[in-house]
């Protein structure tokens, strides 16, 4: 946007400075016709103001087209910056996405593992429930036999 602003005072300059030059020219001289009466001093003071415009409208000239030389430049490297920026940001929150995805990876595999040592305990527990009750079951029978065997 600043670009094309930019680019539309340039060409505003160059049609005021192309307006303007044109009246400075050896053929705009030819037009109107030097009054003969005037001394040669008064016309050579005429023409050497004239130069004197042409010089300052030049030097304005080059002093307004580095001016925004410049602006442009500085307006290039500011979107530069700002692209970097973007790039970065977007770089960055890429980054935090994998970071966050590794670490509900985990979270799952913990919960995982801690799913299968529970079962694993709920197993041991059963399995030692089991063994309890063969136990007791064996002394009980043992004892039944004991005590027939007394009688």
């Amino acid at each position: 946007m600043l670009n094309r602003s930019l680019t539309l005072k340039l060409w505003l300059l160059a049609i005021v400075l192309a307006k303007a030059l044109p009246m400075n020219s050896p053929a705009y001289g030819q037009i109107i016709q030097p009054i003969p009466q005037q001394p040669e001093s008064f016309q050579e003071r005429m023409r050497q103001q004239q130069e004197e415009r042409i010089q300052q409208t030049q030097e304005q000239m080059k002093e307004t087209w580095l001016r925004l030389n410049l602006q442009q430049q500085q307006l290039q490297q500011q979107q530069e910056f700002a692209r970097q920026r973007q790039e970065l940001i977007r770089q960055q929150q890429f980054r935090l996405q994998q970071e966050q995805t590794r670490l509900q990876q985990q979270q799952f595999t913990q919960q995982q593992q801690l799913r299968i040592q529970q079962q694993q305990l709920r197993q041991d527990q059963q399995i030692r429930q089991q063994q309890q009750f063969r136990l007791q079951e064996q002394r009980r029978q043992q004892e039944l036999k004991q005590q027939k065997q007394n009688l």
